[in-house]
């Protein structure tokens, strides 16, 4: 997930627009807070490719400002591990703070990090799921509005008797699709997945270069984007796009007030040109 979840919610210059997703029941509260105070945002990665990782910090703005979310300079930010990793990140630009270690994530590893800005100290522990191989992508052509939509299909094998949370991203000649697609396999537990990543603005034509993306995710994560949808809307299929409008917020795995998320995750890359 790396750059490709960063930004998403109150972060300006924020890459990604649209999530889709399979929904499952969860009712959602929404809070109107119109005059709250500002909040502190965190959002970070570690994965099991190679480093470095980043995590990026702003704050909100009143939810009648304009939505020019600013950054958080000068923080304090950890990560560490039970194992005796310990990495002081350094703020590469404002409001980015990079690992320094020579260090790459291991599935089944914890990590914790933990942000100290403004004399608060904020945390998150993310434990990163088993490697699930991402076997192929194959391609399947739909009728959707009278028009022939192009939808790429990861092909895997889900492990039985354990719960299993997906995200999904595209490459399309070399320009990201702007994205994200969930997945869980509360209904296909241990089956062999083959299904399409539902998508209805013909973003895919016959010879494009794909690179799609898998990524194994902790429950929390998952939670975290599903219910980020869920408030953009809740049909089944449906792409939510997201705005400058910041919606409600979503749970986290943060303590100590922040909006956002840590997550610890597996990522593996397919690429290949679309065909039948």
């Amino acid at each position: 997930m790396i750059g490709v979840i960063r930004g998403v919610l109150f972060v300006s210059g924020a890459v990604l627009n649209v999530l889709m997703f399979w929904p499952a029941c969860t009712k959602i509260i929404n809070i109107s807070t119109p005059n709250a105070s500002s909040v502190i945002v965190i959002e970070g990665n570690v994965t099991n490719a190679a480093g470095p990782y980043q995590v990026s910090i702003s704050s909100t703005v009143a939810f009648n400002s304009d939505n020019v979310f600013p950054t958080v300079a000068g923080a304090q930010v950890t990560i560490t591990d039970k194992a005796g990793l310990y990495d002081s990140l350094v703020e590469t630009s404002p409001g980015i703070y990079t690992t320094q270690g020579n260090w790459v994530g291991q599935p089944g590893n914890t990590y914790t990090l933990r942000v100290t800005s403004s004399g608060n100290t904020y945390a998150g522990a993310s434990t990163m799921p088993a490697v699930v191989n991402l076997d192929t992508v194959t391609f399947t052509q739909v009728s959707k509005l009278k028009k022939t939509i192009v939808e790429s299909v990861p092909n895997f094998q889900d492990p039985p008797d354990i719960a299993n949370y997906y995200q999904f991203t595209e490459t399309i000649n070399g320009s990201p699709l702007n994205k994200i697609f969930l997945f869980s396999d509360r209904l296909s537990d241990g089956q062999y997945i083959r299904r399409p990543m539902a998508d209805d603005s013909a973003d895919l034509a016959v010879g494009d270069y794909v690179s799609l993306s898998i990524y194994c995710v902790d429950v929390n994560t998952y939670n975290y984007f599903r219910v980020l949808a869920q408030q953009q809307n809740t049909g089944s299929f449906e792409a939510v796009m997201f705005t400058d409008v910041a919606p409600a917020n979503p749970s986290t795995n943060l303590s100590g007030g922040a909006l956002g998320y840590f997550s610890a995750h597996t990522t593996q890359t397919w690429s290949g040109y679309v065909n039948f």
